[in-house]
């Protein structure tokens, strides 16, 4: 029995010229030759056709990542490591992806999950002539690209909102290539760019909001490697709206005399689930049978957090923290437990479930996955300084499968381990007081600005300084800060609506 199927559509043209036609191909030829392609080889090296329906923004923003050649930190499949529409779910579940679509401020929030610069422009934040420099300049360069949110109709193909990646432009003609990742569906085009904005000019029925353009370049410097803000969990928009805007309020109105008072007004008030705003990193990959040995670029990346997690408790602002917790004043219960162990099992159990669900490609829910164990292992060899790895043996339906996560540690004391293999040596992973550290430090200098005692001002100035910090925690704390200046736009919908950007508390790499 026949079943009924699509074999591609044929490309309404005009307006489109098909990039494989005589006339795409002298259009090509013709901006090839004025310096208007110069970001077409890399994208088209890159070129991906969308795995699902609905997988546009996915497929473009990954195409768009890897011509970039930004290393996402962990591998895609076998030993390599690579940009797929699978990986890139901290800001919305691949399941609902796959169902609804996503919105244009979700691809933002994964840009910059995924270490990218980005810049978003929906259509009444800027105009035509705007748009049209900034397709220039990037056209003209390797290094930036851009990505388009649009409706279909404007070009009279059939279907809605789309997103694709601007592959060159020609300005003779005035026309942008558009590098479809919906290939089975119509092949690269040209078409012309006011036109192009008038399919973006318009309103998003799902979120209400109008669509747009994003620029996407690398950082300067790498993102966030310990830490990171989420927005996965509702309570994020009062949490930020506190830091941001009652806790300088609260000092101004408040008459403290030292540094713990300052601590007492700022944790005094904390939202519900303020745990959830601020997580540290885990590194979780498969696990090998029989062999837990870390290779090279793992023991780096694992260095370079625990580095960081370090300068974080040598921090004097750390030393207050500490402090104030280990004092009768800290009776908030919003704060995460400090206790040493901070239930690192537990914490491993989640997060090897949510690793699994990454590397075994279900996108569905990490509720279908069980952590069996887990067992915390030190690993010590060959002269290397120790590593605290936790196993976890995950359920899913009949099957099972071997997660390890990686947990920057430093030392501070011994405990039995399992494992023949590992010594006793155990190391303190990151806890709350090194979180609310980091996350004070980032918060804005004006935060302190309202306190009256001057000297103290002065003192709480310095605890927070960034240029007193080394270099690896100044770009952790710079990082967070515009995390939190992001997330800030986003509640005054400069660019989205809430939960339409953060970043996900778990960076999984396999």
């Amino acid at each position: 029995m026949a079943m009924a199927g699509l074999y591609r559509r044929v490309l309404p043209s005009p307006p489109a010229i098909e990039f494989s036609s005589s006339e795409g191909k002298q259009l090509f030829s013709e901006a090839l030759r004025s310096g208007h392609m110069e970001g077409f080889f890399n994208l088209i090296s890159s070129f991906q056709t969308q795995s699902e329906p609905a997988y546009c923004g996915l497929a473009s923003l990954s195409m768009v990542l890897n011509a970039l050649a930004i290393d996402p930190g962990r591998k895609w499949k076998g030993p390599w490591r690579w940009f797929d529409e699978s990986m890139l779910d901290c800001c919305e579940p691949l399941e609902k992806i796959k169902a609804k679509g996503i919105a244009f401020g979700k691809v933002v929030c994964l840009a910059h999950c995924a270490g990218a610069k980005v810049e978003a422009f929906r259509t009444n934040q800027s105009t035509l002539n705007d748009f049209r420099q900034h397709v220039i300049t990037c056209t003209s360069s390797e290094d930036n690209h851009v990505i388009t949110s649009y409706h279909r109709a404007s070009f009279k193909q059939t279907g809605s909102g789309h997103f694709s990646p601007i592959g060159g432009y020609h300005a003779g003609r005035d026309m942008v290539l558009i590098l479809d990742v919906a290939r089975f569906k119509y092949p690269p085009h040209w078409v012309p760019l006011p036109l192009l904005w008038e399919a973006m000019n318009t309103v998003d029925e799902t979120t209400g909001n109008y669509r747009g353009f994003m620029l996407i370049s690398r950082l300067h410097r790498a993102p966030s490697l310990l830490y990171t803000l989420s927005c996965k969990h509702e309570s994020w928009v009062s949490t930020s709206k506190y830091l941001m805007d009652d806790v300088p309020l609260l000092l101004e109105s408040e008459d403290v005399k030292n540094v713990q008072q300052v601590l007492s007004v700022v944790f005094a008030s904390l939202p519900n689930n303020f745990g959830e705003f601020i997580k540290w990193v885990a590194e979780v990959r498969r696990q090998e049978d029989g062999n837990s040995s870390l290779s090279t670029e793992e023991k780096e990346r694992l260095a370079v957090k625990e580095e960081v997690l370090k300068q974080v408790r040598e921090a004097g602002l750390y030393k207050h923290v500490t402090e104030w917790f280990s004092s009768a004043n800290s009776c908030c219960q919003n704060i995460p437990s400090l206790d040493g162990d901070d239930t690192l099992s537990q914490i491993a159990a989640s997060v090897c479930c949510q690793g699994a669900e990454l590397l075994t490609g279900n996108s569905s829910t990490s509720n279908e996955f069980c952590c069996k164990e887990t067992c915390v292992k030190c690993l010590k060899a060959n002269g290397d300084m120790p590593v605290t790895v936790v196993s976890g043996t995950v359920l899913s339906g009949c099957s099972e499968q071997g997660v390890e996560l990686l947990v920057p540690s430093s030392p501070t004391r011994r405990r039995a381990c399992c494992g023949s293999s590992s010594s006793n040596y155990f190391g303190m992973h990151p806890v709350s007081n090194d979180v609310v550290t980091v996350l004070l430090l980032a918060l804005p200098p004006r935060t302190w600005s309202g306190i009256k005692e001057e000297k103290l001002k002065q003192e709480i100035s310095s605890l927070v300084s960034t240029e007193s910090l080394p270099l690896l925690l100044q770009e952790e704390v710079l990082h967070l800060r515009q995390q939190l200046k992001f997330l800030r736009r986003c509640q005054d919908k400069e660019i989205s609506s809430p939960h339409d950007t953060g970043k996900s508390e778990i960076n999984v790499k396999t």
